[in-house]
């Protein structure tokens, strides 16, 4: 792939991230202790936004200094909002009107999810042609992929917090934990493995060509994607095909087992915990195989 020109735009400076990290963290907590001794719920959207922005921009900051200095904060950074914002609209519409409840919702979820990001970011770069090559898919495919975890996230927050009772502050803080830490192994991780291999097949005048492996990389991570949807479900039906006779399609639509033993309670803990960090290290080593593909990768820090 031949070089790409250095951005124009500002730079970021070594070490941002790190700081980001621990200033953005500092100040999540400040203000959900501040929140939560004065209720005042005009705090609720800074406590929204820091806790569902600070780990995907973090990443992504990480992911420019590391590997995309040459890439350019503009367009990464457009990547980050602009294909993130059209990603969940496009994944709300598309979700409206073609989904319904049933086994296979989850698998529909990770198609049409997986192939807004990809449109997305085809659409932030379409006329960049020298964007090319698998590093350049890593890390544009992961600021789409990180941009669209942190709206969806805000809006799961927000969810959690407005109850018919009220404020939840508890479940506000208890979604925003969960989905910070699981972050850097959902959304950003699949739709850089998927535009890794997207922007390898892009020709020089910047079209891109959907060949086989480009198509065989979007379902596998749409794949990853249902089965880490579904994994709660999937828990319920290996811990009922192991301790219970029979199996009650009921407890699929409940999403738990009534009254469940202790046995039953670790054997679900095992399953889910297990499951996600199964499909964690699956995402990883696929990553890892398509950066050491590109020799470039190897000369960024």
């Amino acid at each position: 792939m031949p070089p790409i020109p250095a951005s124009d735009g500002p730079e970021i400076t070594p070490g941002l991230w790190k700081r980001c990290l621990w200033g953005g963290l500092a100040l999540w907590l400040l203000t959900a202790v501040v929140t939560y001794f004065t209720k005042n719920t005009t705090l609720l959207p800074t406590l929204i936004l820091l806790g569902s922005f600070l780990v995907p921009a973090v990443f992504v900051m990480w992911a420019y200094e590391r590997h995309g200095r040459d890439i350019g904060v503009g367009v990464i950074l457009g990547c980050f909002v602009t294909g993130g914002i059209l990603g969940v609209l496009g994944a709300s519409v598309m979700e409206y009107y073609l989904l319904h409840p049933s086994l296979w919702m989850f698998i529909g979820v990770g198609l049409i999810e997986e192939a807004v990001k990809l449109a997305a970011l085809i659409w932030v770069v379409r006329r960049r042609p020298q964007l090319r090559g698998i590093r350049t898919g890593l890390v544009l495919g992961a600021a789409v992929g990180f941009g669209f975890a942190a709206f969806e996230s805000a809006g799961y927050a927000f969810n959690a917090a407005v109850t018919t009772k009220g404020i939840d502050l508890r479940a506000l803080l208890e979604t925003e934990l969960l989905r910070g830490i699981l972050a850097p192994f959902g959304h950003g991780l699949w739709t850089a493995i998927a535009g890794a291999v997207l922007f390898a097949f892009r020709r020089p005048d910047g079209r891109f060509r959907f060949a086989g492996p480009v198509i065989g990389a979007y379902l596998g991570v749409a794949l990853l994607h249902a089965l880490w949807d579904s994994m709660h479900g999937i828990a319920i039906w290996l811990v009922a095909r192991i301790t219970t006779g029979g199996l009650d399609r009921s407890l699929f639509a409940q999403g738990y087992i009534p009254e469940p033993t202790d046995q039953q309670k670790h054997l679900f803990t095992l399953f889910s915990i297990g499951g996600l960090v199964l499909i964690s290290l699956i995402g990883i080593k696929w990553l890892r195989s398509l950066a050491q593909r590109d020799s470039t990768w190897k000369s960024t820090p």
